[in-house]
């Protein structure tokens, strides 16, 4: 298994994980197989989306506060209802497709961490999963 460690600077906020997470693969030297990407947080997630145009996170950020705002109506004590709930719809994990040595993303695609309750220091875990036989 192999972690990442990132610190987020904003309460909502997604990172572009994709470049290091295609790290990990090159430096494993798996020609064939699948990367399991998890966030190992409540108040965090993961995703795969539109990563050329930074207009989409900004509008998936806008919505999702719109979606489920911060409110002193929740009844948890901590005060991020919100972004348990915000992580529970997005999901913890992503699992991607390695092919010839590469991650079979769409043309468009990136891999994201999605922060919900920051700034704060967040880790990444990622498990390749080589095919059988392959390299």
């Amino acid at each position: 298994m192999h972690e990442l460690t990132l610190q987020t600077t904003q309460r909502t906020q997604f990172i572009d994980i994709t470049r290091e997470i295609q790290n990990i693969v090159t430096k494993q030297g798996v020609s064939t197989g699948l990367c399991c990407v998890f966030v190992p947080h409540t108040t965090a997630g993961v995703t795969i989306n539109e990563r050329c145009d930074p207009d989409v996170v900004e509008d998936m950020v806008e919505r999702l506060n719109e979606l489920v705002p911060q409110s002193p109506e929740f009844r948890h004590s901590e005060g991020n209802s919100d972004a348990h709930i915000k992580a529970s719809l997005v999901g913890a994990s992503a699992t991607i497709i390695i092919s010839q040595g590469q991650l079979r993303l769409g043309t468009w695609q990136g891999i994201f961490f999605c922060e919900f309750d920051g700034p704060r220091r967040r880790r990444v875990w990622a498990q390749i999963l080589k095919e059988e036989g392959a390299q």
